[in-house]
């Protein structure tokens, strides 16, 4: 069976993703020029949590619902990057008519927080999902105020076309599904010859965390030969080698902006708690700033 978004969508690994992005767009938008962002795996968008493909999987409730919770217990001061993301999420879902049952998906959150001078591609390579993000895009009281383009094709070949871009500034998400057998490959490609055409560009690729063992083989594989920095934040709400499946979410970030690190180390354990989380997390330089 094909992945589907909708079926994990506002799980705890969403949420964790998506403080993630949102830090990194608000570190990119520290300077006034702009940037463009390219999602390469951009699913449809926007979710319904009380939809059907949801309600199979029960995922959000973990993630976004249990965080919501904890967020209205005082007398919790949240860190930056949690109090943006949930500020965000409040804002879109009360544009979209107070649905509570409302999520968005990366790029409706990175479309609405981005700036004028700021741009967005979205690769989607599934038709039907592509469509649906441009009427997603499309809706005027989302009130996207930036240069929105959404592709249908593969996210991996569209990096060829899109760097680097005009700007000289730029942030690639990268977040696959990981069913693939040749995905290692083309992610570790990927890397390769997108930092050849953009070397400065800032790149953010999601991961699955199983067996920390086997992910930290797989981090240093797809690394191999990579001389710009590579940061690694991860937390884990399992132990990290508990055979319950999906055990942890990982951000492996080349060219992270500074202090994103300084940054992680403080408000992923706050996400944790606040997740119920009874493992940890870790951020950890895979190629330090020195290289």
């Amino acid at each position: 069976m094909q992945y589907r978004h909708s079926f994990h969508a506002g799980n705890f690994a969403d949420v964790h993703k998506h403080i993630a992005l949102l830090a990194l767009i608000s570190a990119l938008q520290k300077k006034a020029k702009g940037f463009l962002f390219v999602d390469t795996h951009a699913g449809e968008g926007l979710y319904d949590l009380a939809g059907a493909d949801s309600r199979r999987s029960n995922e959000s409730e973990a993630g976004v619902t249990r965080l919501l919770a904890a967020a209205r217990q005082p007398p919790d001061v949240l860190g930056a990057p949690i109090e943006e993301y949930l500020r965000a999420l409040a804002t879109l879902r009360q544009r979209l008519g107070g649905s509570a049952h409302a999520y968005p998906g990366s790029p409706l959150l990175a479309a609405s927080a981005m700036r004028e001078a700021d741009q967005c591609v979205f690769v989607e390579t599934l038709a039907q999902q592509a469509r649906a993000l441009q009427r997603v895009m499309d809706q005027p009281a989302l009130l996207v105020r930036t240069a929105v383009r959404v592709v249908s094709g593969d996210g991996y070949q569209q990096l060829k076309a899109l760097l680097p871009p005009p700007q000289r500034r730029g942030l690639v998400l990268i977040d696959p599904p990981y069913e693939n057998p040749d995905e290692e490959r083309q992610i570790a490609t990927a890397f390769t010859e997108a930092l050849t055409r953009f070397e400065t560009g800032v790149y953010a690729l999601w991961y699955p965390i199983k067996k920390q063992h086997d992910t930290d083989l797989w981090l240093a594989r797809i690394t191999r030969g990579i001389q710009q920095p590579v940061l690694a934040i991860e937390m884990c709400v399992t132990e990290p080698d508990s055979a319950v499946g999906l055990n942890g979410s990982g951000m492996l970030i080349i060219n992270p902006p500074w202090q994103f690190d300084v940054d992680a180390a403080q408000w992923q354990p706050q996400l944790h708690d606040m997740l119920g989380g009874k493992s940890g997390t870790r951020v950890h330089w895979l190629v330090n700033e020195a290289g």
